[in-house]
């Protein structure tokens, strides 16, 4: 029988998150979880460790927490348009970039799954900010854990929980949904679906770095 992880999500308050959450709490592959956290939550579990984060740049603070961290899985994420061009490569680059590193420096073994986007562009060459920020991080990212690095690039999230939109495009996607889904599967995936992609990603072992919307699709029958 596998031992079972100690895994840190950032990010377990958000529309996927929350649903690899559950995933790791029902999981007995799971031993502990630790949430960063912005504000505290109402998640009530044994397995639960949540750290309150002021600075997400900055973890010196809580450095002797993160020994023995076994797999990251990094959730945080902005909508392009919702905030100013600088804020949004803080949130996209630096953040996970500034925690992969801490993690590391107590876990060296550590894996790190991202949340990353369809169209990341890893010659950041990409004139769309999205593209070129999504392909900068995982560039990053994997420069510091080269095979255990993955990344998540899903198409179009559909949120399996009602929420309010973001965003007017994210209200027409919701809304014409059953069209999208006529394309096939590298366009659309739900948000269960995805949170489960991620368990699978962190829990199996991959050469491979990036995984599209469809390749994502596939790993849930795994779970």
């Amino acid at each position: 029988m596998l031992t079972p992880k100690n895994i840190l999500i950032a990010g377990s308050s958000g529309m996927v998150g929350k649903h690899l959450l559950q995933i790791c709490l029902d999981s007995n592959e799971v031993r502990q979880i630790i949430l960063l956290s912005r504000k505290s939550t109402t998640y009530k579990h044994s397995k639960i460790q949540e750290i309150i984060v002021d600075d997400f740049l900055n973890y010196d603070s809580i450095a002797p927490i993160l020994n023995h961290i076994d797999i990251v899985y990094f959730c945080i994420g902005v909508y392009t348009g919702n905030v100013e061009r600088d804020l949004f490569k803080k949130i996209t680059v630096d953040y996970p970039v500034a925690l992969a590193k801490i993690v590391l420096a107590n876990s060296a073994t550590s894996k790190f799954i991202l949340l990353s986007g369809a169209g990341a562009d890893r010659t950041e060459k990409s004139k769309m900010m999205f593209a070129k920020d999504k392909g900068m991080v995982e560039n990053k990212l994997y420069q510091l854990f080269n095979n255990n690095f993955h990344s998540a690039r899903p198409g179009y999230i559909y949120p399996i929980t009602k929420r309010q939109e973001p965003n007017f495009m994210y209200t027409i996607s919701r809304i014409i949904y059953p069209v999208i889904k006529l394309f096939g599967k590298k366009y659309s995936i739900t948000s269960l679906e995805l949170a489960k992609a991620l368990f699978v990603l962190g829990m199996q072992s991959h050469q491979q770095t990036s995984f599209e919307n469809e390749e994502l699709i596939a790993l849930t029958t795994t779970i």
